[in-house]
């Protein structure tokens, strides 16, 4: 039996002090279900993409849960994490017991509390998930890591500084149309693209507008298998989907190859029987504006060093032949770790519903959704369709 996304829910993204982690949980699981029109009593599972590495101190979060309703008691529960990509992690976890025949009714949670400590343990956190050995423990973070991989990009291909102001352009003028984002403002070209002290280099070339945000927030999926649909109110089904994992030091690759994102984008075409050029949208992994660069052109629309072509040609925008990250991506939108895979589902699934509302894409009907770990470390690549 396949997959299908038959509910969702989605919470705002951004600095939430009025909401823990719990509550952060709680809320999506229960709007999860509502939406869907099934009671906690369905459900065969649980799945909860979580970093956490200590945003808080809770380390056993799974039956965090089952506080949405007192019939998940019992529910098997349990967390995903594979870095940025947990969340992509975690669907695929309740996608692969659902084709099992472990699950007809799966519930999938992504969640992150990331402002509750100081920027700087943030940082530390999240260079914990490099290779610690060579690169968090001789003073590399995230920043730093793609403001090399920018300053690599520059050094083969030519200086493409306006080439990343201008996706980050996009994607702020995109998010104003996104309820849940946390930054709803057009920033505009120059700004993104001009040096000043509201927008200071952070790593290498990279600009404080180059760099995703620090969020809290949380997202949740109700998936069912095939059997459930008859009294589905929605299905999205999952036409294919990959995963790939690389070598985790980066010592071992070339960065600007982009191959762990590249061979997952093939094999989620091919086995979805497309093309990308067939996909109406695709949400990407923004996390810094030289990931979604380098994301044209693992994914095929472009060939290394001309992702800047598909800016040209207004092909990522909105009305363009392919429109990249129509919620503002985690750009604008934000990016609280564990949320990001199961919010860019939930995007996806709206979009193809027709339920996206002004971030609507017209006449949507086969969608892209790429979710990477680390510096293209772990990578997935989802295909859906409306199946209902």
């Amino acid at each position: 039996m396949g997959a299908c996304i038959v509910g969702w829910a989605h919470s705002p993204f951004g600095r939430l002090d009025d909401r823990d982690l719990e509550a952060l949980i709680v809320g999506v699981s229960r709007e999860a279900l509502a939406h869907a029109g099934v009671t906690a009593a369905d459900v065969d599972g649980i799945w909860l993409g979580l970093l956490n590495g200590g945003f808080v101190p809770d380390i056993f979060c799974a039956s965090l849960v089952l506080q949405a309703d007192p019939a998940l008691r019992w529910c098997p529960a349990t967390r995903v994490e594979n870095a940025c990509a947990s969340g992509a992690a975690a669907v695929y976890a309740a996608c692969d017991a659902i084709e099992a025949g472990r699950a007809q009714l799966a519930l999938v949670v992504g969640a992150e509390k990331m402002t509750a400590v100081s920027g700087a343990e943030v940082t530390r956190i999240l260079g914990a998930a490099s290779y610690v050995r060579e690169e968090a423990s001789r003073g590399l973070s995230f920043p730093g890591l793609f403001g090399d991989l920018a300053a690599a990009y520059f050094r083969r291909y030519g200086d493409h500084s306006a080439t990343l102001a201008r996706i980050a352009a996009k994607n702020h003028a995109n998010g104003v149309n996104n309820p849940w984002a946390q930054m709803r403002r057009d920033l505009g070209f120059e700004f993104c693209n001009t040096v000043s002290d509201r927008n200071p280099h952070i790593a290498g070339p990279l600009r404080k507008t180059d760099c995703s945000l620090v969020s809290d927030g949380a997202a949740a999926l109700v998936l069912a298998d095939e059997a459930w649909l008859a009294n589905a109110r929605r299905a999205i089904r999952f036409r294919a989907r990959a995963q790939v994992n690389d070598f985790l030091p980066i010592s071992r690759r070339d960065l600007l190859a982009f191959e762990g994102p590249r061979r997952a984008w093939d094999k989620a075409l091919a086995g979805a029987g497309c093309r990308v050029q067939d996909l109406s949208f695709a949400e990407v992994h923004d996390c810094f504006t030289i990931a979604e660069l380098l994301a044209y052109e693992a994914m095929g629309l472009a060939r290394p060093g001309h992702g800047a072509e598909r800016l040209e040609d207004g092909c990522v925008y909105p009305g363009g032949a392919l429109p990249i990250n129509p919620s503002g991506g985690l750009k604008a939108k934000g990016h609280p770790i564990g949320a990001t895979g199961v919010s860019m589902h939930v995007l996806a699934a709206m979009q193809l519903a027709g339920e996206a509302g002004a971030m609507q894409v017209p006449g949507a009907n086969l969608g892209g959704v790429f979710n990477m770990g680390g510096a293209a470390v772990a990578s997935y690549v989802s295909v859906l369709e409306r199946a209902k």
